[in-house]
C-alpha cells in the first residue's frame, strides 16, 4: 500500500486537479476550433489539462518525496488580505487608485505579527506609482486616480 510522503503536496495536487476539472467541465460549451483557428474554448481546454497535469505530477510527487505536514490554517493573514482587498474594492471609486492602492498596502502589511511602518510606506508608495504608470498610462485604463478626478 502506498503511504503518502508529503500531505500538503497531495493537498495541493488536489486542488489543482479540481481547478482543471472545474476548467474543463465550465468550458465544455464554447467552440475548440484548431490550433490555426482557434475557437473561444482552446485556450481554456489546453490551460485546464496543463492543470491536470501539474495536479497529476504533484501528486504522484507527494507518494515518493518526503515533505512538511499540513500546517493549522493561520488566520490572521487570511483576515487582513481580505480585508485589504475588500477596501480596495470598495474605495477605488470613492478616493481613487493611489489612496485606495495604499491602504491596500497598508492593511495587508498587518496580515504579518510585526509591522515596519517606514518599510510599509516605502513599499505602498512604490506600489502606487507602478500601478498609475501601468493601468493608468500605459494601458489607459479609465481608472480615477485621485477622488474627483
Amino acid at each position: 500500500m502506498l503511504r503518502v510522503k508529503s500531505p500538503q503536496d497531495l493537498g495541493a495536487a488536489i486542488v489543482f486537479l479540481l481547478i482543471g476539472i472545474a476548467g474543463l467541465y465550465f468550458g465544455k460549451d464554447l467552440r475548440y476550433g484548431t490550433a490555426a483557428r482557434m475557437g473561444a474554448g482552446y485556450f481554456p481546454f489546453w490551460l485546464s489539462v496543463c492543470i491536470i497535469g501539474f495536479g497529476a505530477i504533484i501528486g504522484i510527487r507527494s507518494l515518493f518525496l518526503d515533505g512538511p505536514e499540513v500546517e493549522a490554517p493561520q488566520f490572521r493573514p487570511l483576515f487582513f488580505v481580505v480585508l485589504s482587498t475588500l477596501v480596495f474594492g470598495y474605495c477605488i471609486e470613492l478616493i481613487g487608485l493611489a489612496l485606495s492602492t495604499f491602504l491596500l498596502v497598508g492593511i495587508a502589511a498587518y496580515a504579518q505579527k510585526t509591522v515596519n511602518l517606514k518599510e510599509m510606506f516605502f513599499i505602498a508608495a512604490g506600489m502606487v506609482v507602478f500601478v498609475i504608470v501601468v493601468f493608468v498610462w500605459a494601458l489607459h485604463q479609465p481608472l480615477p486616480v485621485w477622488w474627483g478626478f
